[in-house]
């Protein structure tokens, strides 16, 4: 029997961690990690690019909360790697990247595709190692983990150099066991302050942000809402947390311009943040004066910010925090007057232009309008970056939390094909779609030829105007004019199906929502839609929103 190399200890650890899959490429210093890989009970998902399996692994540890594993060799395959977990870093994602190195011999020294890649990932990073000898692996990968799940959970990496990835281990060294996390409590001062300052405010509001949906807290901040009569608004990144059918469910904040809800916010004597982190906006956008009280209720402390100074701190297991919250404010006769109904019926009508237009290319609210009517309510939309996103995010309804995943955070392009992949894995049983603009595709298409090569039903529903759309809107909103934003596109159905996949082009606006409900029932097949838009919409946007005012 061989003996048991550092390798194969790497792969038992990650098992002990409850790893599944593994996304990345094999190089020339890693091939003794992916052999140990394939003879383990993780499934090793070959990409097309380090950065698809970067998003991959950073979308599979979104919706599961259990951190995703991305592989590559050394240098420029480790590069390639930066970009996923950056992003999954600045979403508070649980995600651990394990790379190649050059060996022990020539680390120290200029040498062949060598570069300081602890260095480098230590900035985009919670935790950034070297495993230096086979008896330190247990601890670094089980402190990898642990950094990665904290309380602000994000990014861990580790690099592997090829001479020790083969020494030899002494069989008596095994996996460290992995602890239950427990439960942070508030404090009894915390929550009582808490209920002093609610008591004092005249119209208090709630931000809920991705912290909730990390947590899972979907359920206890709507019984806040209900037992106050308090309104909700959400981050992009906390859409679906409060069901859109609910009576207090505002809709998002964060559109580059003041948008419906933001009146809800003007009028706000307190803001109580659920889950909020202000990577996921700019908090100016509802505290412009800085003069508003907040409560914060997060795992931990938010950075300082002059339009975020937190009245008080509750940092605590978000779902303790609000329970311990609800049973102190009952029986005190607290109840608002919650008003979003005028501000719901504006956003309602801009959805409802998309019910009856028939134009072609389709409006963006026409996109929305039909998107909406082909997805189930469990069905999950991953929405990137772009004016894709600015659409999606304000008129797309949503009512379960994870069914419509939006990047805030780093605000990457490119990821959601990808990242598509990780979320369908990771939940099987669900329909998975990814929307994105053309430039977003292009980024990251051929991770295509890996879905269909692995049988993994996703649909693929491309926003075509030709050009970077939300860039053009920004240039024509501060330049009155735009540049450099316009390109041409190859044929994306002849693309799609050379890859294996099927490929439909709508020519008609009756033609989207059939298209996407025989692609998300086709379970056989990964599908590629793609659907002119008309963005002239947004300019009229921002003139409607210009001329806005809501009285209450």
């Amino acid at each position: 029997m061989a003996d048991k190399t550092v390798a194969d200890l790497i792969v038992e650890c990650l098992e002990n961690e409850g790893v599944k899959y593994a996304f990345g490429i094999p190089g020339e210093e890693n091939i003794q990690l992916v052999d140990a890989l394939n003879r383990s009970k993780i499934k090793f998902i070959l990409v097309r690019h380090e950065q698809g399996a970067a998003f991959m692994a950073d979308l599979y540890g979104r919706v599961t909360g259990i951190p995703g594993v991305c592989i590559a060799t050394l240098g420029p395959g480790a590069l390639n790697l930066v970009l996923g977990v950056a992003d999954a870093e600045l979403n508070t994602t649980p995600i651990v990247a394990i790379s190649a190195q050059g060996g022990l011999n020539r680390i120290h020294k200029e040498s062949h595709q060598v570069i300081d890649l602890v260095s480098l990932f230590k900035p985009i990073t919670q935790f950034s190692r070297t495993v230096l000898t086979p008896q330190s692996v247990p601890e670094l990968v089980r402190k990898a983990f642990s950094a990665a799940k904290r309380n602000k959970p994000g990014a861990s990496y580790l690099s592997l150099p090829q001479d020790v990835e083969k020494m030899s281990v002494d069989p008596t060294v095994r996996p460290i066991p992995v602890a239950p996390i427990s439960k942070t409590m508030p404090t009894r001062e915390d929550v009582d302050q808490a209920v002093r300052i609610i008591q004092s405010a005249q119209h208090p509001i709630i931000l809920a942000g991705n912290g909730v949906v990390r947590i899972q807290a979907e359920k206890n901040l709507v019984a806040l809402s209900k037992l106050l009569n308090v309104p909700v608004a959400t981050t992009f990144e906390g859409k679906g947390v409060i069901s859109d059918r609910l009576p207090n469910a505002l809709g998002v904040v964060g559109f580059m311009r003041h948008d419906y809800g933001n009146f809800a916010f003007d009028r706000s004597d307190l803001i109580i943040t659920v889950g909020f982190s202000i990577q996921q906006f700019d908090p100016v956008k509802i505290n412009p004066e800085g003069n508003k009280k907040i409560i914060h209720i997060n795992t931990y402390k938010e950075d300082t910010d002059s339009h975020y100074n937190a009245t008080l701190n509750i940092v605590a297991n978000i779902n303790a925090s609000l329970s311990c919250l609800i049973e102190a404010l009952k029986g005190k006769s607290i109840h608002f007057d919650s008003q979003p109904a005028k501000i719901k019926a504006r956003v309602n009508q801009e959805l409802e232009v998309g019910a009856t237009d028939d134009q072609f290319p389709l409006k963006p609210q026409k996109i929305v309008y039909e998107t909406r009517k082909a997805l189930r309510d469990d069905d999950i939309a991953l929405v990137d970056t772009g004016a894709v996103k600015m659409w999606m995010a304000r008129l797309y309804p949503t009512y379960l939390p994870q069914t419509c995943i939006i990047d805030n955070g780093l605000s990457t392009m490119g990821w959601t094909l990808p990242g598509a992949i990780g979320v369908k894995l990771a939940n099987p049983g669900q329909r998975v779609v990814a929307i994105m603009g053309d430039g977003s595709f292009l980024m990251n298409s051929q991770e295509i030829e890996t879905a269909v090569r692995e049988h993994i039903h996703i649909v693929n529903l491309i926003w075509e105007d030709n050009s970077y759309g939300l860039i053009k809107w920004k240039m024509d909103l501060e330049l009155d004019r735009h540049s450099e934003v316009d390109f041409k596109n190859p044929d994306f159905v002849q693309y799609a199906e050379s890859f294996g996949a099927k490929g439909y082009r709508i020519r008609h606006a009756n033609e989207l929502r059939p298209a996407l409900e025989t692609a998300l029932n086709d379970t056989e097949h990964v599908h590629v839609i793609v659907c002119p838009v008309d963005y002239s919409e947004n300019m009229k946007l921002i003139a409607k929103l210009g001329d806005t005012t809501i009285s209450f």
